[in-house]
């Protein structure tokens, strides 16, 4: 082989070298877009990178990696409340789902290593989420009006509870007969029993509940079922 023809032969694979390390620098790196999704109140999947309400509130949390390529991605989901340094719970997987039912202020955050032989990339969101849970609140009426005119019909705890996690509530009749129960804050009573409707009169509400925060609610009363009264002041026919 000629001096020329090695000359060309080593500029060719100087060439192509050249070309493989410029295609290795312009390929995307592996990455991740994390998201938390929820069901909100009227049941449409929404997507936030934070949540400030009433427990208990229901999240999945999504990796998204990106661009992995050959490496090999592991994932390290870290729960911590505020205050705190370590986190109460780690999970590994791409994808997870978390239940909170206590109050207090909450941050979740993402590590990704992609691994590839002896190389090494670390992705870390550069703010985590943060979910924050109120305290408790639960309040009851004393009286209802089930005539059908649309308004106070159903006998049921006053709007604005907040942070309530168990819940169970029975009304009973002066002769200590159970009428009716439910086990949802946001359910009621509509004044009937049997297929029949209740007479005017007091009925005894039982509530036993709990709070995020650890309240514990013991309501024990007397409600009133008016069904001869109406809103405006009148009195039905």
């Amino acid at each position: 082989m000629n001096i020329f023809t090695f000359t060309r032969v080593s500029v060719a694979c100087l060439v192509m070298l050249l070309a493989a390390h410029t295609a290795r620098a312009q390929q995307a790196l592996p990455s991740a877009n994390p998201a938390m999704t929820y069901t909100d109140d009227d049941g449409m999947t929404v997507e936030e990178t934070s949540y400030d309400g009433s427990a208990p509130f229901e999240a999945t949390f999504e990796a998204r990696p990106q661009d992995v390529g050959d490496y090999t991605p592991l994932y390290e989901w870290r729960f911590t409340r505020q205050g705190e340094s370590k986190p109460f719970l780690v999970r590994y997987d791409e994808d997870t789902h978390y239940k909170f039912v206590q109050s207090g202020s909450f941050t979740v955050e993402l590590l990704v290593s992609f691994v590839l032989a002896g190389d090494t990339l670390t992705y870390e969101m550069d703010e985590p989420f943060s979910i924050t849970i109120s305290e408790s609140k639960l309040e009851v009426p004393n009286a209802f009006t089930p005539n059908g005119d649309g308004i106070n019909d159903v006998f049921k705890v006053k709007d604005g509870y907040k942070s309530i996690v168990s819940f169970k509530a029975q009304v009973f009749s002066r002769w200590g007969k159970k009428l009716y129960e439910w086990n949802d804050p946001a359910g009621g009573w509509d004044g009937r029993s049997g297929g029949h409707d209740m007479p005017d009169g007091g009925y005894y509400l039982h509530i036993e509940a709990r709070g995020a925060d650890g309240r514990k609610y013991q309501i024990k009363k007397v409600i009133n079922l008016l069904r001869g009264f109406l809103e405006n002041g009148g009195t039905t026919p």
